[in-house]
């Protein structure tokens, strides 16, 4: 059961949004740009504490057709939903402004201003087949189509660190999400049959083969329906919670403290802050494990690492949720080597890397599961590592 895109069919579809770019605001595009979304395979809440992460670029992206309009006004349209032409004026951007989808590449545009960078006016639409809501970053994947997009009309050359920095400022402080760098620096910087192993303290990363079908696996991906969104009250919390653990621990970041030295922070923190720090601890740890793993023995020797990964979300950070929990216990039960939920949490997917021979099995399995818990059907499909953020038209 393959995931590959079919080259064909992407031409096709690059070509109806190119029309149908045309037909809504008279003129053809500049061109078209897509960024992917992403899978975390491990490192989860490690990012804003100065951690390591081991996302990748997925083989499902948000792609934009863009236009340069001659004064300071931006139009903007996606292929789903009902809202039709958005329009704002440039100069009236700032933070809680836009609504719905709009934020994300009005934030891009309000971001790369603040930094002196002359943007025009545009007309964008939107196509995505990201899902929405699942913890695979589709808003990501629209900011750093966005990006790239501008970033090659506008002349600004920007390098790809920078463009991480830009669209992270547009999530923090116009979007108002509080997020870290990952997922940017995945859609950014991601290669076909990679990883990208990210240390969220200097920014740096290097590519980790991640190739599942050479090893005959398969790396599901179990859509809970359960929506969420990042910047409610959850997310913010488990930082604050972080932020507080560092503090009292004396140090920078919880990137600082070592699986070693939680015995003696457990008599520092109350309870539930020490379990948020034994998590992100531990996470990190997990982490350059799996790094390791992957060099040595290829993605089948980190199944357990998975595991323990969710066990630690579910118990120690309480992020995880009754579909999720039943998603990766099912997974597990009937074959899979390892199962995660990933992403920010409080809903959306988890990941299930599984024997190519098992993968109709696991899938049954937890439709059926669903089913007599009275849960929403979950969508449930493949991923590989893909490419990063480019032009395709």
């Amino acid at each position: 059961m393959s995931t590959a895109p079919d080259p064909l069919a992407a031409a096709a579809g690059t070509q109806d949004l190119a029309a149908r770019f045309t037909h809504e605001f008279g003129s053809a595009p500049a061109g078209i740009w897509q960024a992917p979304g992403r899978v975390n395979l491990i490192g989860e809440h490690t990012d804003y504490n100065d951690g390591f992460v081991l996302p990748f670029a997925i083989d499902r992206t948000a792609r934009v057709a863009v236009g340069v309009r001659s004064d300071s006004t931006a139009r903007l349209l996606s292929t789903y939903g009902d809202q039709g032409i958005v329009t704002t004026t440039l100069d009236s951007l700032e933070p809680g402004a836009a609504k719905g989808w709009t934020k994300y590449p009005l934030g891009v545009i309000w971001a790369l201003r603040r930094r002196g960078i002359d943007v025009p006016g545009i007309d964008l639409l939107l196509d995505s087949n990201v899902p929405l809501g699942a913890g695979l970053s589709s808003s990501h994947a629209i900011e750093c189509a966005v990006i790239t997009a501008l970033n090659e009309l506008t002349g600004a050359g920007l390098e790809a660190q920078e463009m991480v920095l830009a669209t992270q400022q547009a999530e923090n402080d116009f979007v108002g999400a509080p997020t870290g760098i990952m997922d940017q620096s995945a859609s950014l910087r991601g290669s076909q049959g990679h990883a990208v192993f990210l240390d969220c303290r200097d920014q740096t990363a290097r590519l980790v083969p991640f190739e599942t079908e050479p090893a005959g696996l398969v790396l599901l991906v179990i859509d809970t329906k359960v929506s969420h969104s990042h910047s409610d009250g959850g997310y913010a919390s488990r930082r604050a919670s972080c932020e507080l653990g560092a503090q009292v621990l004396g140090v920078k970041a919880l990137r600082d403290v070592q699986v070693g030295d939680l015995e003696e922070a457990s008599g520092l923190l109350d309870e539930v802050t020490f379990r948020r720090v034994r998590h992100v601890v531990t996470e990190n740890d997990r982490v350059l494990q799996t790094v390791e793993l992957l060099a040595e023995q290829g993605p089948s020797a980190i199944g357990h690492l998975l595991d323990a990964s969710h066990a630690s979300m579910r118990d120690d950070f309480e992020i995880s949720c009754p579909e999720l929990d039943l998603a990766v216990d099912t997974s597990r039960a009937s074959g899979a080597l390892g199962a995660r939920m990933t992403g920010g949490g409080f809903g959306g997917a988890a990941i299930a890397l599984t024997p190519a021979g098992s993968e109709q099995k696991v899938r049954d399995a937890v439709v059926q599961a669903f089913a007599r818990a009275g849960f929403t059907a979950p969508d449930i499909f493949t991923v590989s590592p893909a490419a990063g953020a480019t032009r395709i038209a």
